[in-house]
């Protein structure tokens, strides 16, 4: 099996390490608009080859590990594609990609989600196993056909991944909770920091507590950027319920009301029991 992977940061190139072992897979091949990233993932050997856009759509699977804004403009120029062919897009919203695409498209086209990454970016940032034991979000799966629903599972699963089946709207409301919106958090931390702090007392006073808080303020801006105005109606609805628990906690810390402020951090603490 011929595969194609389009970006090669840190999702498309460590998919390429991974799916360069799976003896299911005879060539892995990598295209990339960033030309110094093409020339990192070949050196790194995230892939076998480098080809154009052209050969990429040649291949028996396409991968879309670019960001989301950026795999809706691509649709166009994938609607010639062989219906034998499997594409698979790795974003992080699922509405308002599944509603650009054709009908053409629908039968070979596979949404997911691998729930797998960290705050670096770029082919540098690729490392082998990002996808072991993680979730993987199949999103109207049953919109494809038979042929190219089985190809995704068996290489999801090869990849060790664990499969979550589910809709796109259940996706985006979901997603917005539990991974946008802590984005959202830590990106408004940073910056609040920032302004009121400098340097040197951050570096100085910044414990683990800190940078646990702030590590994903590193992600990569233009994918994040495109994830929010994506999911925009979800994830404005989860600031304002979130506004509204600072607000709770504020209005307990003005009472200085200890009993409800420990029970609020109580039950905080279960959070630990499900993860």
């Amino acid at each position: 099996m011929k595969v194609g992977i389009v970006g090669l940061g840190l999702i498309g190139g460590s998919l390429g390490i991974s799916l360069r072992e799976n003896k299911l897979i005879d060539i892995v091949c990598g295209y990339d608009i960033n030309k110094e990233f093409e020339q990192i993932a070949l050196e790194k050997k995230l892939v076998d080859k480098i080809v154009d856009f052209e050969k990429i759509k040649q291949c028996d699977v396409i991968f879309l590990a670019i960001p989301v804004d950026a795999i809706i403009s691509i649709l166009k120029d994938l609607e010639d594609v062989t219906q034998d062919c499997t594409i698979i897009e790795l974003g992080s919203t699922k509405q308002e990609l599944i509603k650009n695409l054709s009908i053409n498209l629908k039968s070979h086209f596979i949404a997911a989600h691998p729930m797998a990454g960290t705050e670096n970016s770029g082919p540098n940032a690729a490392v082998k196993d990002l996808y072991k034991n993680a979730v993987c979000i199949l999103c109207d799966i049953e919109n494809a056909t038979h042929l190219h629903q089985k190809r995704a599972i068996e290489i999801f699963s090869d990849l060790g991944m664990k499969l979550v089946f589910m809709d796109s709207i259940s996706h985006d409301h979901h997603t917005a909770i539990i991974s946008h919106l802590p984005h959202v958090i830590s990106f408004s931390l940073a910056n609040f920091v920032m302004k009121e702090e400098n340097k040197k007392n951050i570096a100085h006073l910044g414990g683990p507590s800190f940078k646990d808080m702030c590590r994903i303020a590193k992600s990569n801006p233009k994918m994040w950027s495109g994830i929010f105005q994506q999911n925009k109606q979800n994830l404005l609805n989860c600031i304002a319920l979130f506004q509204k628990e600072l607000q709770e906690c504020k209005e307990m810390i003005e009472k200085s009301d200890a009993h409800e402020l420990q029970t609020w951090i109580k039950d905080a603490n279960k959070l630990r029991e499900i993860l």
